[in-house]
């Protein structure tokens, strides 16, 4: 279905869809769009994203210190908003303004490689497919004042694999570490969990910036529990896949992939 060109431009279904997921990823770069906008060359998603951008209904930024080191990254507008009766939730940035470093674009980038591998990624077991993504803002359970980088489910052939996600970059102190561990073990007994997403179990998916990072989070959970947490890197989940044989526990050295047990 196409739509009207009161921007400038007619918007295709695949413009709408691109739209949509930036309400959900919140900001891509130009490697993301081609993913979820189901461009099938480098050529094609940078003529398309200029346009939009052109039209108002994308808000472009760039990260990097130079012109040759600079990426062009992009938001939804407040028009292309409106187009799909969505609300704004991307960063506040300028149209055009470079940034030299940026936290909250950076970690956006990291938890939107894991939902584009989820969601547009090639399933490696039969019978395992995605159901559905859930991004926060908010703390879901004000009581707890958690705020994971997102839930999503899989379905299995022995059921509903349900899980939170946390990204670390290495900016957060091992002390915030200790009190996300009570509060995700809290939410595992309390039933919440099941009230709110209808599933009684559930993992925290931990991928952190580097194999050091990742054992010092790791001790940190393993003097409280020895379940729920699973870990990996960034760089691991990039070279060999989210469901590569690449995940630890927290009392275990031994690496294991995510579908292990439903297999």
């Amino acid at each position: 279905m196409r739509g009207n060109n009161r921007h400038g431009i007619v918007i295709q279904e695949r413009d709408r869809r691109l739209l949509e997921e930036l309400a959900v990823m919140r900001v891509v770069d130009r490697e993301q769009a081609r993913i979820v906008g189901g461009f099938r060359s480098t050529t094609r998603v940078n003529t398309r994203l200029l346009a939009l951008n052109r039209a108002g209904l994308l808000r472009r930024f760039f990260l990097g210190a130079t012109a040759g080191g600079r990426k062009a990254l992009y938001a939804l507008s407040m028009q292309g908003a409106a187009v799909i009766g969505l609300p704004v939730r991307g960063p506040r940035r300028r149209n055009d303004e470079v940034l030299v470093a940026d936290f909250f674009i950076s970690h956006q980038l990291a938890v939107n490689q894991i939902y584009c591998a989820l969601k547009y990624g090639a399933m490696p077991v039969p019978g395992v497919s995605f159901c559905r993504w859930i991004p926060f803002s908010e703390p879901f359970a004000h009581d707890l004042g958690l705020i994971p980088d997102g839930y999503f489910e899989l379905k299995t052939p022995s059921g509903v694999m349900a899980a939170f996600l946390e990204v670390d970059l290495g900016h957060e102190r091992l002390a915030v570490w200790k009190e996300k561990v009570r509060k995700y073990l809290q939410l595992a007994i309390s039933g919440d969990c099941e009230r709110r997403f209808g599933q009684s179990q559930f993992r925290v998916l931990v991928i952190a910036n580097s194999e050091r990072r990742l054992l010092s989070i790791r001790k940190v959970v393993r003097a409280s529990t020895q379940k729920v947490f699973w870990f990996t890197t960034i760089e691991s989940m990039r070279h060999q896949g989210f469901f590569a044989p690449a995940w630890l526990r927290p009392g275990s050295d031994e690496r294991q992939t995510l579908l292990t047990q439903i297999q």
